[in-house]
């Protein structure tokens, strides 16, 4: 996990680092359950569009938890803002709540059903971490969007 201070990244710059074009969906949904259904959707469709169907299945499980988290966990929280930005080498999933209490991540012990939100965000991607905001806190992951070590994404492969 990272943890990071003030602003995810520069204007002129994507959240890998590096400049150049990016793609990006920004959604404000209720606190509630249907929620996570609308956002899982809503990658799903972007995530088709932008090419990036082949990381799919991974996106929209952190998309699904990192909102469900939120809905479930954040308090005095009324919206949950989603971002997903797209770079040629990189997907930023943020889910931003007005919650300032970071999360806890814990190991489920023995059969319990629930509480392996952040095992799974931490098996399946590249980082990820929080960081304040002015209203709350952001959760975010990032996904190398590059096959086989070659950038391809949302504009193709880079010669």
């Amino acid at each position: 996990m990272t943890c990071e201070r003030g602003e995810p990244y520069d204007a002129r710059t994507n959240p890998d680092g590096t400049a150049g074009p990016s793609r990006r969906l920004l959604m404000t949904l209720p606190a509630e359950d249907h929620s996570v259904r609308l956002a899982r959707h809503a990658a799903h469709v972007v995530l088709g569009a932008w090419r990036l169907a082949y990381m799919e299945e991974t996106a929209v499980l952190i998309v699904s938890e990192l909102v469900t988290n939120a809905v479930r966990h954040a308090r005095g929280t009324d919206v949950v803002d989603v971002d997903l930005h797209a770079t040629r080498t990189c997907l930023r999933i943020e889910i931003q709540d007005s919650d300032r209490h970071w999360p806890r991540p814990r190991i489920p012990g023995g059969f319990e059903e629930s509480g392996f939100g952040f095992v799974l965000v931490d098996a399946l991607a590249a980082k990820w971490g929080v960081r304040e905001t002015t209203t709350g806190k952001a959760v975010w992951a990032e996904l190398d969007t590059r096959r086989d070590g070659v950038s391809g994404g949302p504009f193709g492969p880079i010669s």
